[in-house]
């Protein structure tokens, strides 16, 4: 992993609380001697540091600071993602430590392998600046997508994480009630594409894990060729739902040519170069990997752009981080949520 600051440095290591992980790490045969930290990642929800003693290093993950809204930034949950996945041999990091809250500071984390290799956003590293490669790392993506809808999550002990069955009526109205009013009502611009969403809600296409914010910046891509992911990583939001829910909001951080983008297709722009397929080859390989019906795939590219949109205006509304204060954000969504349900004028 290429380290990068985070966006907004909202907490950060103490000498004292170094110290603390330092004895906890030794306890637990991961890593001796003096610590330092760099915060990695891009800072907006959960916190991610680097932590090495000079010869070795591994990663901490921890909420940002109390208080927390409900249900939010589980470690621990995530923690069993990873261990669950890890495995059956998904390309996970390995939880290596855990921690409840109080064991070393005032809230639970937990301590994974480091995974090496190249966040790729903007552009290729040059040693896969090749269509061939971009090819290679496009196809990867979507065949890691499908092998996670395919694992077994009871065998790998995940199945009391969340509840497949209505997944997609019940997640569309949970994600209303973060924008609604107290009398229930949703901003107008919200309106239409709800109307749309709710009324053509498909039946589950399957049950699976999904993590809920698969896309290219949110894996690790090998250093060299051939181009590969080797590692998926922020596995905050993962539950276990509806799999074409995950293909359709991936789908949705592809950018398109000649289209405006949203903030999540920014975070993956290099996807537009030379020998990246489009949204359209992504699902064409992804249906041919787990036999997927796309038939409704237009209904969950749209619930994943106005479910941004929603989460968005949420995080705007708070008012705890500038980013989401940033002009057009919302609307970007919107727009596109839109033009994808029908319903651009």
């Amino acid at each position: 992993m290429t380290p990068t600051d985070n966006r907004e440095l909202v907490w950060d290591w103490s000498e004292q609380t170094l110290a603390d992980l330092a004895t906890f790490l030794e306890a637990r045969g991961v890593m001796s001697g003096p610590l330092t930290s760099k915060p990695i990642g891009d800072g907006h929800s959960n916190l991610t540091f680097l932590i090495t003693n000079g010869e070795a290093s591994v990663v901490v993950r921890r909420p940002p600071p109390p208080p927390l809204p409900p249900g939010a930034n589980d470690m621990l949950r995530e923690a069993r993602f990873l261990a669950g996945l890890h495995g059956t041999g998904y390309p996970v990091p390995e939880v290596l430590a855990t921690a409840q809250e109080g064991e070393v500071l005032d809230v639970p984390f937990y301590v994974m392998s480091f995974a090496r290799g190249h966040v790729v956003t903007t552009s290729t590293p040059e040693a896969l600046a090749t269509p061939d490669q971009r090819l290679n790392i496009a196809h990867s993506l979507v065949d890691n997508l499908a092998r996670l809808h395919l694992t077994d999550y009871r065998a790998a002990g995940l199945d009391d994480l969340g509840r497949p069955e209505g997944f997609n009526a019940r997640h569309l109205k949970r994600m209303a009630r973060l924008v609604q009013d107290a009398e229930g009502n949703l901003p107008a611009d919200f309106e239409a594409v709800y109307d749309w969403l709710a009324t053509n809600v498909p039946a589950e296409s399957g049950e699976a894990v999904i993590h809920n914010d698969y896309r290219i910046g949110n894996t690790m891509i090998s250093p060299d060729a051939p181009g590969r992911v080797t590692a998926i990583l922020d596995w905050e939001l993962a539950t276990l739902g509806d799999p074409l829910f995950d293909l359709g909001y991936f789908l949705s951080s592809v950018p398109e040519p000649g289209h405006a983008r949203t903030p999540t297709e920014e975070l993956g722009t290099a996807l537009l170069e030379e020998g990246y397929p489009g949204r359209a080859e992504l699902a064409e390989r992804y249906a041919e990997q787990t036999g997927a019906d796309l038939t409704h795939l237009d209904w969950y590219v749209a619930l994943a752009l106005w479910k941004l949109a929603a989460l968005y205006e949420y995080s705007r509304r708070r008012g705890e981080d500038e980013y989401y204060l940033t002009p057009g954000l919302v609307d970007s969504f919107l727009a596109e949520a839109r033009e994808t349900a029908g319903l651009s004028d």
